[in-house]
């Protein structure tokens, strides 16, 4: 099982490339969701209106199995598709990766078009922080008080994020874990006694 993927660390923008009086200018965002990729988008025509074609690639999921290429226009798979490749080239995940062009009056044919959308992605990925992010599960324990010192320890151990604390005589705690730990910290909450836990 997979436990971590490749994306950006954070938005890149205006990376501008030249061909033939064309301007091509590369964004890249990573998104975790269609609704963030959606709001991307949106940001991207309303900063250029006037542009001729707003066409981009995302991957979403941890082996990118959402995906699509968007060709806004120009010739079938002449821009979304070099755009999408880059992504795979670069193993990047959750992402969206857009090229802006603004036609400058000489046609650049099928040929140059893949040139030019392939080499604006590319020099706007050649911008980008890569990271590798490890995917993280939530739990929540429920214990008794005077339990929390071992249960405090415990997370601690693994490097869990405490979310949030709620201390009564039951206590209640969610957490943020790492998926590669989920199993290691199940088996050991499984041997305390009056310790209750599942994973959201």
């Amino acid at each position: 099982m997979q436990f971590e993927f490749q994306t950006i660390k954070s938005p890149i923008e205006n990376i501008l490339l030249k061909e033939k009086g064309s301007k091509f200018i590369g964004y890249a965002f990573p998104v975790h969701d269609e609704d963030e990729l959606k709001k991307s988008l949106e940001k991207i025509r309303e900063k250029h209106p006037k542009a001729t074609h707003h066409c981009y690639a995302f991957r979403l999921g941890i082996n990118g199995e959402n995906y699509r290429a968007n060709d806004d226009g120009e010739p079938n798979g002449s821009a979304g598709l070099p755009i999408y490749n880059q992504l795979l080239a670069n193993n990047l995940t959750n992402i969206l990766l857009v090229v802006v062009r603004y036609y400058g009056g000489t046609k650049l044919g099928v040929s140059g078009l893949v040139k030019a959308y392939k080499e604006s992605a590319k020099l706007t990925l050649d911008e980008a922080e890569i990271v590798t992010k490890e995917l993280e599960t939530q739990i929540e324990i429920k214990f008794h008080f005077e339990q929390q010192n071992v249960i405090f320890t415990l997370l601690n151990k693994f490097g869990a994020k405490i979310m949030d604390f709620v201390s009564d005589e039951d206590c209640r705690i969610y957490a943020n874990i790492r998926l590669a730990e989920k199993e290691q910290i199940a088996a050991q909450l499984s041997e305390m006694q009056h310790v209750t836990f599942n994973f959201t």
